[in-house]
């Protein structure tokens, strides 16, 4: 279909030390006898080698926690549970420095992604291929990732080095922003133009024409904004639609329900993704054991209040690491809006052995009415919790057999919107498992980790479109997945969810790209790519005080600096 599958890459290690970040010739480790050459360049079928290697680093940000801290964290949705510290260098902008190890992890797997593209790009032709198509399939793969591996380091860091062939140098330069996506442009266009339209079923996880015309939407809509280019605009814009007006031979389709979207036994090979993360039975072919640890990270606490044990269906709440910002609750109005009653967990119902009777010393404990005592609270039928972004009057929640912590408890909303203590929350369960994990504590998940889906498309082009003064158009892109979003039963929302030209500016279409798309890896990029970090933190999520301009890049590590003949020269990022 759409996809790329966790690929088994036999010699993915080896390359992986080869290709080191002082850049050595392949040559200078050798535990096989065998060189590069002879493995690489001896057949097409042992060229795959290196192909497959190209996909290898790209894997585990986008279910584990290095992706979650910087790429969702430190935005206007998501701050710190229980208002902790933990990588708040991320989420807060605290102490982040050039030996911070997610910025130094983050640095080293995606140039270890580079050089392997760049290796391939470079030995291409020293393979027999049975016809130019082949090899051209062959190269459009490599050229992908290595678009997507550079947007990545470009986005995250700035202005690094260009490096389009093996390097062995010690000494580097800062290419210029123009010259950097200048050659990602180049290689995606080069990818869409050779890739297939959809694999067959041995291969349909690799990379294919719908990710290429995707990324590439993506990417030109960044690259627009570094100078409000109208050409790049127009690139985003077109390579969006391309996709929306090839869906069905892509083999791509919205879902008409959002919640079947989220159900977890359709998260694996879903019509909707366009790439994605696949996580496979065998650990060993993964690309650790740890497999898809997103199910957790979103969670509230839930576990041992009255009425609840931990259970697979309700997740690993120990795992929990964000909850959301008043801002990012207030984005949905729940009323019309499935996607928040689709995303998000307000009610967990009772699900322990035995059944729990309201007496005396449970009503005066949790200060309830004392018309409850010799209540019932069922299990798996009777509400144990609610957890809700609505105002519960006190005399309401003093009535309910069940436990409610309402918005007031949760956030200070008659003030600035800062967190009370940032314990209990509504909870995202987007990426909930209880299909795929062994036992109720498990953190290993098998469900696949999206990267693009199709209603991002309908999103950039309305960014585009925007951009290029055609509000109109933006208008009628973002109402097909509001269309779908709408509530329809038992009254249809629909017409309620539309909106017209006139609702156009960036901050809805940011408000937008939040409803359909929170916690998939992409926020601090919207934010970033559109320059309002600064004033959507401060809007939105007024508990991180620390955002300084510098902030819009992470340093560089300093252990690559320290490498470098020339790392006075090369520079670090300003404000590090």
């Amino acid at each position: 279909m759409k996809k790329i599958k966790n690929i088994n890459i036999s010699l993915s290690l080896l390359i992986a030390m080869v290709i080191g970040l002082s850049g050595c010739d392949l040559d200078e480790f050798n535990p096989s006898g065998a060189t590069a050459e002879a493995v690489w360049e001896s057949t097409p079928e042992n060229f795959m080698t290196l192909v497959n290697a190209a996909y290898h680093d790209y894997r585990g940000p986008f279910n584990r926690i290095d992706g979650l801290f910087m790429f969702e964290s430190g935005t206007d949705l998501w701050f710190n549970r229980d208002k902790r510290l933990w990588a708040g260098e991320f989420s807060q902008y605290v102490n982040m420095n050039a030996t911070t190890g997610m910025v130094n992890s983050m640095w080293n797997r995606y140039w270890s992604g580079v050089r392997h593209c760049n290796e391939g790009v470079s030995r291409i032709d020293n393979v027999d291929w049975p016809n130019e198509e082949v090899r051209n399939l062959r190269l459009a793969e490599i050229r992908f990732m290595r678009a997507f591996y550079y947007w990545f380091l470009i986005e995250t860091y700035g202005n690094v080095m260009l490096r389009d062939a093996p390097d062995g140098a010690l000494t580097a330069q800062r290419s210029s922003i123009e010259e950097l996506y200048n050659l990602v442009l180049g290689d995606l266009q080069f990818a869409v133009q050779h890739l297939p339209a959809q694999w067959d079923n041995a291969n349909r996880k690799r990379a294919d024409q719908a990710a290429a015309l995707g990324l590439l939407g993506r990417l030109a809509l960044t690259r627009a904004y570094y100078d409000m280019s109208s050409e790049h605009f127009t690139m985003a814009r077109d390579a969006a639609i391309e996709v929306i007006e090839r869906q069905g031979e892509f083999g791509l389709e919205l879902w008409d329900n959002y919640y079947d979207l989220l159900a977890p036994e359709n998260r694996n090979d879903n019509k909707e993704v366009m790439w994605e993360e696949s996580i496979v039975d065998d650990v060993n072919l993964n690309y650790d054991a740890n497999s898809n640890r997103m199910h957790q990270f979103y969670l509230s606490p839930y576990a041992g209040r009255l009425g609840l044990v931990q259970s697979v269906e309700y997740g690993r709440d120990n795992g929990r690491q964000l909850m959301p910002s008043w801002g990012l609750l207030n984005f949905y109005d729940e009323d019309i809006d499935a996607r928040y009653g689709a995303s998000f967990q307000e009610v967990w119902i009772c699900n322990t052995s035995d059944e729990i009777v309201w007496d005396e010393d449970l009503v005066r404990q949790y200060y309830k009415d004392e018309s409850l005592i010799g209540t019932v609270m069922r299990p798996g039928i009777d509400t144990a919790l609610m957890v809700t972004k609505k105002a519960i009057p006190q005399e309401e929640k003093r009535l309910k057999p069940y436990i409610i912590v309402d918005r007031d408890s949760i956030y200070n909303v008659q003030g600035d919107g800062t967190i009370n203590t940032g314990f209990e929350y509504p909870a995202l369960t987007k990426f909930m498992d209880p299909i795929t994990r062994e036992n109720p504590n498990s953190q290993q998940g098998r469900l696949s980790s999206w990267i693009m889906r199709l209603p991002e498309m309908y999103l950039i082009a309305a960014e585009a479109e925007h951009q290029l003064g055609n509000d109109g158009a933006a208008a009628e892109y973002i109402n097909v997945i509001r269309e779908r979003a709408a509530i329809k039963e038992p009254v249809d929302h629909t017409a309620d969810m539309m909106i017209t030209a006139a609702d156009i500016d960036l901050d809805f279409i940011l408000d937008e790209r939040a409803r359909e798309l929170c916690g998939e890896f992409i926020r601090w990029f919207d934010l970033k790519r559109t320059r309002k970090l600064d004033e959507r933190i401060s809007r939105y999520n007024p508990d991180i005080t620390n955002f300084q301009e510098h902030h819009y890049l992470r340093p560089i590590p300093q252990g690559e600096l320290d490498a470098l003949e020339n790392g006075a020269e090369f520079g670090q990022n300003p404000g590090y």
